[in-house]
Formats: C-alpha cells, sequence, structure tokens
C-alpha cells in the first residue's frame, strides 16, 4: 500500500489520488494528515503539501486541490521528457509537475465549467480545450503521468509493484436512425417522397422506391452484418438505441413500431443494448426516465449505460441528470468531429462534480473517436496513420479504446468504404 501525507486530506485529493494509483496503475492508496503514522508507514510513501517533511519522496502541492469552486487558473504548458504537462514545481519536489492537480484539471472537466462559447448544439467546443489549444488531444496525458510517477517512486521504493487492468477495447454502435426509408410510417414515408422530388433527387427516389416494395435492404439496416463482424472477431461491442419520440433532433423509427422493437430484442440477444438518449430527454430528466423504462420493458433488462445525443454533455448538469436517473456509467465524453481524449484518460473514471465538491456514483468512460470525425479522410490509410499510435499508447498504458460508429456512416458509400474501415478496425485492434 502506497501511504500519501498531506497537510490537509480534502475530497479532490483523495478522488484524483484514488484514479492515479488504484484506477490506472492497480496500486492501493490512502491518506493521512497525521505525521506520526507518517514516520511510522514502512511501505512507500509520499508527502503532497508545500514543504517536505524530512527528505521524504516529495509533490509539491498547488493550491487547486484545497480550494472549493472554481477560480481563475493561468495554464502553462511545459514539456516533461516530451509529454506536455503543467502545474510546474520548485527544485525541492522530487516531481517536476504537480500530477495530481493537473490530472483533477482534466479528469473534472475544470475548464468546462469556465465561461466559453458553446457550439450551436450546446456543446463545449474540441477547440476551446487545453488539449487542442496546447496540441495533446490525442495523448491520455493523465494515464502518461501516472506511468512517470511510477518509475521515479520506482527509483526510491523498488518493491512497489502496479497491477492495471488489461487493455480493453470497446466498439460501440449508435443508433439514432435505424432505417434510412423503412419503418417510417406513412406520413413520414410521403413527406420523403415530397423532399426528394423537390430537390430532385432522382437515385435517392428510385432506391426509396426499391426499399419500399421489399427489392432492396434499407442502407442502414446492416445490424446483422455488424453482429457476424463482432462474433467473427470476437469483439463485444455496445449497441446504443435511440428509442424517443419523434422531434426535431430525433428522427428515429417510433417506439411503438413493432418491428423496430423486433429488431432491438434480437440485437440484445447477441449484444449489450443500453440508451442513446433523445435531445430532449438529455435536459428533461422525466422523459429520460421515460426512454429508459420503455427500453429496459423491451429488452426485459435493467439499463444501466447511455450516451448522449450529439454527445452533447453540458458539465455538471447532464451528468446529475443522469445520476438522477439511476444510470451508472456514461459513454459520451469526447468529440464528434475531433479525434482525442477530451478527459485526458483513456481510463474510466468516477465522474466528479465541483458544484457538490464530491465523487458521485456515475463511471464515466471516455471514447476517443466518433466517426463523423472521419469524413475528412479520403483513404483508410489515413485513420490508420492517425488512429495507430493512440492505439499504441492506449494498450502499452493497459487503458480503454472505445470508439463509436453509427449505423447511418456505416451504411453510407462516399469517400471511404465505412464498413470495411470497420472490419479493419476491429480486426487490428481487438487483441
Amino acid at each position: 500500500m502506497l501511504l500519501i501525507y498531506t497537510h490537509k486530506i480534502t475530497n479532490r485529493l483523495t478522488y484524483v489520488g484514488k484514479h492515479l494509483f488504484t484506477g490506472i496503475l492497480g496500486i492501493e492508496v490512502s491518506f493521512t494528515s497525521k505525521v506520526e503514522d507518517f514516520i511510522k508507514h514502512t511501505g512507500p510513501k509520499l508527502t503532497y503539501t508545500k514543504k517536505p517533511l524530512q527528505n521524504e519522496f516529495f509533490i509539491r502541492s498547488n493550491d487547486l486541490l484545497f480550494e472549493k469552486g472554481i477560480n481563475d487558473i493561468q495554464i502553462s504548458i511545459s514539456n516533461w521528457d516530451n509529454v506536455p504537462c503543467f502545474f510546474a514545481c520548485d527544485e525541492t519536489s522530487s516531481v517536476p509537475y504537480d500530477v495530481f492537480s493537473a490530472s483533477f484539471f482534466m479528469l473534472s472537466r475544470y475548464e468546462e465549467y469556465l465561461p466559453h462559447v458553446k457550439d450551436r448544439l450546446g456543446r463545449f467546443p474540441a477547440k476551446e480545450s487545453i488539449g487542442f489549444k496546447s496540441g495533446f488531444l490525442h495523448l491520455p496525458v493523465v494515464d502518461l503521468w501516472a506511468y512517470k510517477l511510477l518509475e521515479l517512486l520506482k527509483v526510491r521504493f523498488p518493491e512497489i509493484k502496479a497491477s492495471p487492468k488489461p487493455y480493453r477495447f470497446t466498439p460501440m454502435v449508435n443508433v439514432t436512425v435505424s432505417h434510412k426509408y423503412a419503418r417510417r410510417g406513412f406520413s413520414r414515408a410521403l413527406g420523403g417522397y415530397l423532399l426528394d422530388l423537390s430537390r430532385l433527387r432522382l437515385k435517392s427516389l428510385v432506391k426509396r422506391t426499391a426499399v419500399q416494395l421489399g427489392m432492396q435492404k434499407d442502407p442502414y439496416d446492416n445490424f446483422e452484418h455488424l453482429l457476424a463482424l463482432h462474433e467473427k472477431y470476437r469483439a463485444k461491442p455496445l449497441f446504443f438505441f435511440q428509442f424517443a419520440a419523434y422531434g426535431e433532433h430525433d428522427k428515429n423509427i417510433s417506439p411503438n413500431n413493432l418491428k423496430f422493437g423486433y429488431l432491438i430484442k434480437a440485437v440484445a440477444d447477441r449484444a449489450v443494448v443500453s440508451l442513446s438518449t433523445s435531445f430532449a430527454s438529455s435536459t428533461n430528466l422525466e422523459v429520460l426516465k421515460k426512454e429508459k423504462k420503455r427500453l429496459g420493458e423491451l429488452i426485459h433488462r435493467p439499463i444501466h449505460f447511455a450516451r448522449l445525443r450529439y454527445n452533447r454533455v453540458n458539465v455538471p448538469t447532464t451528468y446529475r441528470t443522469l445520476i438522477e436517473a439511476e444510470f451508472t456509467s456514461d459513454f459520451s465524453m469526447g468529440y464528434t468531429h475531433q479525434i482525442g481524449f477530451r478527459a485526458g484518460t483513456c481510463t474510466p473514471f468516477p465522474f466528479y462534480d465541483i458544484g457538490v465538491e464530491a465523487k458521485q456514483p456515475l463511471r464515466v468512460h471516455p471514447f476517443v473517436m466518433h466517426d463523423y470525425a472521419l469524413q475528412k479522410f479520403k483513404k483508410s490509410d489515413k485513420v490508420f496513420e492517425k488512429l495507430d499510435p493512440i492505439f499504441d499508447s492506449v494498450r502499452r498504458l493497459h487503458g480503454e479504446l472505445n470508439l463509436v460508429f453509427s449505423n447511418e456512416l456505416l451504411g453510407t458509400q462516399k469517400r471511404l468504404d465505412y464498413l470495411k474501415l470497420y472490419e479493419s478496425l476491429l480486426k487490428r485492434y481487438y487483441v
């Protein structure tokens, strides 16, 4: 067990300390503010405060973990052996940076509490993030800091051993529109015909008619093929179905459609099915509870996981809503159109609510890529050039590589053959 001495034990410190040591490295950790307990401890130990007690392993603390609420923080990025870091320490510190404060800043999404301009959907933009601005969005910096700290501790305490969890790859299929033409009801089908006619989309008219007459399969209906691919490569996917009323941003098949219900149940027989929340329910607790209950009743299983529509995470309000609706895990922490680690980590972590200064019963599983971020690529080789270094880092750091695909793009033939690319990713990254 590693013992950490500090002048004041706070929720922020225990939260981030447990994530770094237990969550990432698999090392048991405890905290004390009693000098005598620290001196008596014969195992690995360090102090986290303003001044060292004697000549022990010492990390000079920033004020961040001993404050409450949000304050204006000036961040200055520099390099720690080619790894970006901030909150530099003076020469008395055994570690050149306060990795506890830096990790808390990233994990708590501190910067998302600060004033910023949201995008048109009300989201925190990737370009507003410190990771994007400082060029380290592609790095799981929190995990890198944890392992660098471990190496320094090993010099002082050779007996310290990490027991990290194994690398894990989770492909996620987000289903907010299960069919492009089929299952849409008479009025919506008629509206689609009229829209295609008004815009002279003749190819779409032909495909729409072929699907409606049963001569051709709906292009978005690729579920059987996806399930077969997962079984072939022994992957363990997560399917997130939107199960909501029709709205401006929510255009999936009606939850009352029996064939849509049969589809979801068929997928649930072979994979984990959870809820892709609607745009409306992300800010309305009662609507969210209704969607969760209806989907659970359909598949006869409790729904614990959620993905927010458009990855519309507004910290802390949307996570508070998920907690009230009794979700245990969220898979929305990432950027739709930008590849990278929004929270700076590839390890799942509990949500910390700065508003109440406490760790919350919601586990956040960050994803590194949503398939809409691939639309700027013309060839799959360029995709692999971008993702392979990230995969190598996540595997080396024993993290989770979470990728989000939509059945819509998987059923679309544009610059990339997304379905072929998806199979290549399964084969490449599931080890």
